[in-house]
């Protein structure tokens, strides 16, 4: 029983199906906040949230080649890639499928990050020795945090035709969040990075910094999460916030004493769902 369990973890976090949840639940968490309802499953906006992770995560393991020697992701590719092509195809299909029911301006905005996205991974640069954006090691925490900002709070805001100026407040949260995440997964990758001469955040300010970086990020978090409390007084969401914070404090913890692959997209992709979770529980002293 227990290596079917972990043959079932394993294939649902290194597929990046996972992943795709925990997108797709931020995108719900964000439309809560814009409608005051749990958004019906499943819209256009969640399929194309959820097939467009599939399709840019699995490409991006089907072209990589360089990676830690002892990365179980890694090994489990080797040993299972052909499922990297089947999600792949099922992402381009879910999208493709998505964008007849999309008004134009989730289209434009797609364009734009299906192009940071995949020149995140795949050589499209026209530079010599640079040619995707991730070997430029300032650029990838801002790409990284950007684009995952932009797909869970920005997107949800065009689709219900809302103003985005309307909302700065929530876009800096989920953005102080999501760069919490994203440092923590460039200090799992510090090794490989300065092998391959890319010096991101981890790299220029050291591991120490790091930690207290993260640390900064999550207590500006919870401070605004205060603030936005005066502008929707609900305590279920306050909450909700506050107890991410402590959640993912011991993520980052856990994962910093226990180093793996899986441990990675476990417990740090998953405060992402855990996030998700909080903010769309039924209110009911509203109700």
């Amino acid at each position: 029983m227990n290596r079917h369990l972990r043959l079932f973890t394993d294939w649902l976090l290194y597929t990046s199906l996972f992943a795709a949840c925990c997108a797709t639940g931020l995108c719900m968490a964000t439309e809560r906040l814009l409608t005051g309802d749990i958004p019906a499953l499943p819209g256009p906006l969640h399929v194309l949230v959820f097939g467009s992770t599939l399709l840019v995560y699995n490409v991006h393991f089907i072209m990589k080649r360089s990676t830690p020697q002892l990365s179980d992701r890694y090994s489990w590719t080797q040993r299972f890639r052909f499922w990297h092509y089947v999600f792949s195809a099922a992402g381009f299909l879910l999208c493709a499928g998505a964008v007849f029911f999309l008004p134009a301006a989730i289209l434009w905005c797609c364009a734009l990050l299906a192009l940071l996205s995949f020149a995140y991974s795949l050589p499209l640069l026209p530079f010599r020795n640079k040619k995707r954006l991730k070997d430029f090691g300032r650029l990838k925490i801002v790409v990284l945090t950007g684009v995952w900002t932009i797909v869970t709070s920005v997107l949800p805001m065009l689709y219900w035709q809302k103003h985005v100026s309307d909302y700065p407040l929530e876009i800096l949260l989920r953005f102080l969040f999501m760069f919490t995440l994203c440092v923590a997964f460039d200090i799992r990758d510090m090794q490989t990075d300065l092998e391959a001469d890319i010096y991101t955040l981890p790299n220029l300010i050291g591991l120490r910094n790091s930690y207290r970086v993260m640390n900064a990020a999550l207590l500006l978090f919870a401070l605004l999460s205060v603030v936005q409390y005066l502008r929707y007084p609900s305590l279920l969401r306050l909450g909700g916030e506050l107890l991410t914070v402590a959640c993912t404090r011991l993520a980052i913890t856990y994962t910093r004493e226990h180093p793996s692959d899986k441990a990675y997209l476990a417990y740090i992709d998953g405060m992402m769902l855990l996030y998700a979770f909080f903010l769309l529980l039924p209110d009911l002293s509203t109700g």
